[in-house]
């Protein structure tokens, strides 16, 4: 539970005024729901009481009457407040929420940031979250707002009526309600978890069908796919069911709870009035009091039936980086620029995550401003993870990087980003136009400057045969063969104008002719940058000022 109480802190540190200005809403919103009926049951009996008597038509009935309007109006002002301030406050805390997640993902290794890139991992976050809006509305606020009203009615009855009264509601609900809600709390946690799960198994399923349709008709697996998702909804119903069963026993039980403290409080009403200690009236308002206040309990058992979700999401939200989490760059001002310095590495010694021994030892090189060095070797051998940590998103074990003058370590995150890209292997672009996908790099973007980087990269002819820069594409960038993603996403690198550019197979996929005019528009593009380019064609090597075999570098990794 430590887990959704920090959830709940977070979430209401996003908007504190407004998650106040709800939470006393709420409370409101209950009281006057309670007064409404108490008030109304004591009108209606004392009226009746002063016809019996014969006094009616000295009996005050225009401030009681107004006093229930008042309550009647009053109370629908403030339940439509409250759903607006506290849905508003949530969804804004779920927004910084989101925010609060991306932060602590950047502390996550590389690899493991690439591993949640899968439509899987993806949507276990987006569903994580979203469960959590559940904590402030439908568990928090509820709960506290319950407390507050169940006290305020206890002082009141008390006070109106007699504490024996006061004290036969509170005890009734405070204990029957504690027993049933937290009976509900208890036996919903595996349903909870397991419906999650389920309908969590069911978005992968059809996720993947949609993917990869085209695969499974060829293939004949059409039905197959079809089977399997039939088989995840089946699961996801039955526990659905389990949890709808549950939350409709839970309601029944409530029910009961309400009509024995009603029946309590009108039996002992019954012998107060007898005894003479109060009047048929007053006695009205326990009764009216005590079937009001099941407003206080009804709603909580739907937050408590889904707090198996919600403890799990909390807890995978929550959770540390992995082993090897990355450091995130230094903090206050940024190195002055040395611009002919370029990129220098001395003694460098790398290892994959997770691992001792080293993977490359004792790389040093130098590249100035205008140059481009080819970082070359068979598969396997370190050049994405020796990209990765002269990116600042990779360990180094020992050794030393510079960038325009200053150490890698003395960096700080946006002022890095600013002088040093990186192109990964895997890249990717955004469902939208092309020039969407381009303006991430450039929000500012004018259409000659668009158009002059797509010609570097030899993609002008592409997209001006696809419809120009407002051409759409499909998730992923589909739309485009993968050699056209790559150099797409080749050009929104060479718009941030970096003054070291790091590229892993930017080629890959090219033909020669295409390759060498991608090479030679990205150096004219980029006169002044340092580059470096993992790569194992020959047609970047020849283009390249320097070549460097990472093979001879590689260390031992037998028993690694």
């Amino acid at each position: 539970m430590r887990a959704l109480w920090q959830i709940l802190r977070l979430l209401w540190a996003a908007d504190p005024r407004a998650m106040w200005r709800g939470a006393a809403l709420s409370v409101v919103v209950l009281i006057m729901g309670a007064a409404l009926l108490g008030l109304s049951g004591w009108f209606i009996t004392a009226t009746g009481l002063a016809g019996i008597a014969g006094i009616g038509i000295a009996f005050d009935v225009f401030r009681p009457s107004a006093g229930v309007r008042f309550l009647a109006l009053g109370r629908a002002a403030a339940r439509y407040g409250e759903r607006l301030l506290t849905h508003d406050a949530t969804l804004r805390a779920l927004a910084a929420l989101r925010i609060t997640l991306m932060h602590r993902l950047e502390a996550w290794p590389i690899d493991a940031l690439r591993q949640l890139r899968g439509g899987t991992a993806l949507t276990r976050i987006t569903a994580d979250v979203d469960a959590l809006d559940g904590v402030a509305l439908r568990l928090a606020l509820p709960l506290a707002a319950a407390l507050i009203t169940h006290a305020a009615a206890f002082v009141l009855l008390a006070w109106l009526v007699t504490p024996a009264v006061a004290a036969a509601v509170a005890l009734g609900y405070l204990v029957g309600g504690s027993v049933i809600l937290l009976r509900v709390a208890l036996r919903t946690f595996a349903p909870s978890t397991e419906a999650e799960a389920a309908m969590q198994a069911l978005r992968q399923r059809a996720i993947g069908l949609f993917r990869g349709q085209r695969e499974a008709i060829l293939q004949g697996l059409l039905p197959e796919w079809r089977a399997r998702i039939d088989a995840e909804d089946a699961r996801a119903r039955a526990a659905q069911d389990r949890l709808d069963r549950i939350d409709t026993g839970a309601g029944l039980a409530l029910s009961v709870l309400v009509a024995l403290v009603t029946a309590l409080v009108l039996g002992l009403s019954g012998g107060l009035i007898a005894s003479g200690r109060i009047d048929a009236a007053q006695a009205a308002i326990g009764v009216f009091v005590a079937l009001a206040l099941a407003e206080t309990v009804m709603p909580l058992r739907r937050g408590l039936a889904e707090i198996g979700r919600m403890r799990d999401a909390a807890a995978r939200v929550l959770a540390e980086a992995p082993a090897g989490a990355r450091p995130l760059g230094a903090q206050g001002a940024a190195p002055v620029p040395d611009r002919a310095a370029g990129l220098e590495l001395c003694d460098l010694s790398l290892a994959r995550p997770g691992r001792e021994v080293p993977l490359l030892s004792g790389v040093s090189f130098s590249v100035a401003p205008g140059r481009m060095l080819a970082l070359s070797g068979a598969s396997g051998t370190g050049k994405s993870t020796l990209l990765d940590a002269l990116a600042g998103i990779g360990p180094v074990r020992s050794g030393s990087v510079h960038v325009l003058g200053a150490p890698l370590a003395d960096w700080p995150e946006p002022a890095l980003r600013r002088h040093l890209t990186l192109l990964p292997q895997r890249t990717a672009l955004l469902g939208g136009s092309v020039r969407d996908n381009l303006e991430i790099a450039r929000p500012d973007l004018t259409d000659e400057d668009a158009w002059a980087v797509l010609r570097a990269v030899a993609l002008d002819q592409v997209i001006a045969a696809r419809g120009g820069l407002e051409a759409g594409l499909g998730e992923g960038g589909a739309g485009l063969s993968g050699g056209e993603s790559r150099r797409l996403a080749l050009a929104r690198a060479l718009l941030r104008h970096p003054d070291i550019l790091l590229l892993d197979e930017p080629t890959e996929g090219l033909d020669a002719d295409t390759a060498r005019r991608v090479v030679a528009g990205v150096r004219a593009y980029l006169p002044q940058a340092a580059i470096v380019a993992a790569t194992h064609r020959r047609v970047e090597t020849e283009l390249a000022d320097f070549h460097l075999d990472l093979t001879n570098f590689v260390q031992n990794q037998r028993g690694s």
